[in-house]
């Protein structure tokens, strides 16, 4: 069975750019946090037990004991109608000690809404419901036919002693009631401050003082094999600890983020714990799991601490999360590509479209251009670039470096804060002029107004072409835009170009099809 990503909140209900924002500058205000400075070799402590030190086993107890008090517990309510509750007005199970059984046991306890399965009350939104949430109460009517009931639970940790805690937005999303237990057993109503969906994190806050907050780590300092641990309420097991080793870092699940995976057991209730290395610093926030059964299967996703920070502070200061953009569409390298372009590997994002009049478009950025560096810093995974520009400050000036017909070159873009504009494209008028080429091509001309509506200077049109093509992956009328990093505008010079190319070498065209750049690669037999 193929194994499924989910975030912690979906597994009550059954299998179901961009990027993090942008940094606070050294300037900003002292009450932000921020990641250690410098990492530190990460060692077990000195205090072992004896059965530790034999199997060489590291020994959590001081650790536990220096961060579960910063561990808390987080349960939410809602607001439901009490004309006919949740399952409606022609509801007729309720108080039926037969369908109880019936559905509990196939559906479990928290199939239906309060009061019938006031043990477990519902928790249809976020990990599990809490096993003893009613603690003498239904909880408040909110208004007129509503009443209050449970619909969550999760974790999260204090980073701060007047209370600002750290979770994840999906254990907190849409919540009319957000309570907050401490360790040591009291109870807080909490405010959410802000919310990110996109990296899903969330701050919250208690009205107290004196808390224990966690201490910040480096999850850049992370490496594979690592000892960590988590500390959450798995399934409202309050103050619950698991540990594991890290498995990977930066792993990428199509979410923009650089994910942390472990093998520590991560439950329906861990989400917004932390996760912690062996000298009792937070690296990461504990987010998703890999599942095929509902619970734990050993493989388990984190939010690096670094990451979290940034979206952080600015929820802190805002309220919101602001991100930058730079106006292009990218997507990886592939083997055969970076090899035809003159690359020494597969490194770097491949620019598939430039947005007309974007910041990438104003400093010279074309569809075919691989981007190694952004702001000094290497591009390892295409999947770092959003990153790198969502963290950038809107309006600040970034020097590039790209890789452009066999030689870099640097450009500087200035990016912008991220909205969301789209790029029209028009069809093309039937071409009116053919001819055969030696890549098995037959194209047609563009005329101004075309190539103003694609954004392109030039390119001609894939009227018709061979098998021989077709196979090498061409499609009808694709726009060839560069032959062998030979600029195309005409016939005539479309079909020089490839009519020079040797023999038996692979070269690539750089192909402009739906919307998007592409490079195909191709080698000539004739």
């Amino acid at each position: 069975m193929k194994f499924q990503k989910l975030p912690l909140y979906a597994l009550l209900l059954g299998a179901l750019v961009s990027a993090p924002a942008f940094s606070q500058s050294s300037s900003s205000s002292t009450s932000s946090w921020s990641t250690e400075e410098a990492p530190k070799a990460t060692t077990p402590p000195a205090n072992h037990d004896s059965t530790s030190v034999t199997l060489g086993l590291p020994d959590f107890t001081k650790v536990v004991e220096k961060t579960e008090n910063s561990v808390v517990n987080i349960r939410t309510m809602e607001n439901i109608s009490t004309r006919g509750g949740r399952g409606g007005p022609g509801w007729s199970f309720q108080g039926d000690p037969d369908a109880e059984e019936f559905f509990n046991f196939f559906f479990g306890p928290d199939f239906f809404p309060e009061p019938f399965s006031k043990r477990f009350g519902p928790g249809p939104r976020d990990d599990y419901p809490n096993r003893d949430f009613d603690r003498g109460s239904e909880g408040p009517k909110s208004k007129k036919g509503e009443k209050q009931v449970p619909s969550g639970v999760g974790s999260g940790f204090i980073i701060s002693k007047d209370g600002y805690i750290i979770t994840n937005d999906h254990v907190v999303d849409k919540a009319d009631k957000v309570i907050v237990t401490l360790n040591n057993g009291k109870e807080y109503d909490a405010e959410v401050i802000g919310s990110d969906k996109r990296t899903d994190l969330a701050l919250i806050k208690v009205d107290a003082k004196d808390l224990e907050p966690i201490e910040i780590g480096n999850s850049d300092a992370l490496k594979k094999g690592q000892w960590v641990l988590a500390i959450g309420s798995p399934y409202d097991l309050e103050s619950t600890v698991t540990s594991g080793i890290v498995s990977a870092i930066n792993r990428d699940t199509g979410d923009y983020l650089p994910f942390i995976q472990t093998d520590v057991a991560i439950n329906p209730g861990n989400s917004g714990g932390p996760l912690i290395d062996l000298q009792g610093k937070v690296v990461g926030v504990n987010s998703q799991i890999y599942t095929r059964s509902g619970g734990s299967m050993g493989i388990s996703f984190s939010i690096p601490i670094n990451e979290a920070i940034n979206v952080i502070n600015q929820l802190k200061d805002t309220g919101v999360v602001e991100r930058s953009r730079m106006g292009v569409t990218i997507g990886p390298i592939q083997e055969d590509v970076y090899k035809a372009l003159g690359l020494s590997n597969n490194k770097g994002a491949l620019v598939s479209s430039v947005e007309k009049n974007g910041p990438a478009d104003r400093a010279g950025i074309r569809a075919g251009d691989v981007i190694l560096k952004f702001d000094g810093k290497a591009i390892n995974k295409w999947t770092d670039l959003p990153r790198m520009v969502g963290q950038t400050k809107p309006g600040k000036k970034t020097e590039i470096e790209i890789f452009r017909r066999g030689k870099s070159e640097t450009l500087a873009v200035t990016v912008e804060a991220m909205e969301s504009k789209g790029i029209k494209f028009g069809k093309n008028k039937k071409p009116e002029v053919k001819q055969d080429n030696k890549l098995g091509l037959s194209v047609v001309a563009l005329d101004s107004k075309q190539r103003d509506r694609l954004n392109i200077k030039g390119g001609v049109q894939v009227f018709e072409l061979t098998d021989d093509a077709k196979e090498a992956g061409f499609m009808k009328d694709d726009i060839i835009l560069t032959v062998n990093n030979v600029d195309v505008s005409t016939v005539e010079e479309f079909n020089e170009v490839a009519n020079s190319l040797p023999k038996d070498k692979v070269v690539a065209v750089l192909v402009l099809r739906d919307k998007m750049t592409q490079w195909i690669t191709t080698t000539p037999s004739k």
